[in-house]
């Protein structure tokens, strides 16, 4: 085994190492308005649900490669309190990863990625509509670190196309074709699906 302690790393090393075990990551394809009302939309795969009671997600976005400031998704929900996590698929992988462009704070991205940005339902950021899950969501908190901002979000309404949403409340993979990220310019497809049923419980059990 090749060890490694962390803090011998340079900040990029270790990115590297990281983002190249976590995989596959979900992409959340975050839109938010600025205060004066400018769309942006941007991804980060750093992203997972954290609980069901109340519905929460977090994902952190990091500050710009190019100059360390904060990134636009971050001012703006600093500022409004709202966004909208689309979620990646096949069909708009090649949007999303023009959205990923580090762009000047007055630039629509929807315009930018010829995607058609479309109302909420609850609050006041625009969806990606050709996005086939859609979440909107209120700030919960946000958590400061060295180099990056963990956003706590309430999912308070959802969005779902009707090839991907199946009765009973559940997802139908092989409609969705969802797209994880891997390391550097990498990304994959989910098309090679196995189950695995979990043991059942032996709390309790003499």
């Amino acid at each position: 085994m090749i060890e490694i302690n962390p803090s011998e790393l340079e900040q990029k090393q270790f990115y590297k190492l990281v983002t190249g075990s976590l995989v596959p990551r979900a992409i959340a394809w975050v839109s938010t308005n600025s205060r004066e009302g400018v769309p942006n939309l941007a991804p980060f795969s750093f992203f997972t649900a954290i609980g069901s009671t109340p519905p929460m997600l977090l994902f952190c976005p990091g500050t710009r490669g190019t100059d360390g400031n904060d990134k636009d998704t971050y001012r703006n929900i600093q500022s409004t309190g709202e966004f909208v996590v689309n979620f990646v698929n096949e069909a708009t992988a090649e949007a999303m990863n023009i959205t990923a462009t580090e762009l000047p704070a007055d630039v629509n991205e929807f315009e930018r990625a010829g995607l058609t940005a479309i109302a909420s339902k609850i609050i006041n950021v625009p969806r990606v509509k050709e996005s086939p899950i859609q979440f909107e969501c209120k700030l919960h908190q946000v958590v400061h670190l060295p180099g990056a901002h963990v956003i706590i979000g309430e999912i308070l309404y959802m969005h779902f196309s009707e090839a991907v949403y199946k009765e009973g409340h559940y997802i139908d993979t092989v409609a969705y074709q969802p797209v994880g990220r891997l390391a550097g310019n990498m990304y994959t497809h989910v098309n090679d699906l196995f189950e695995l049923i979990r043991p059942p419980s032996e709390v309790g059990k003499k």
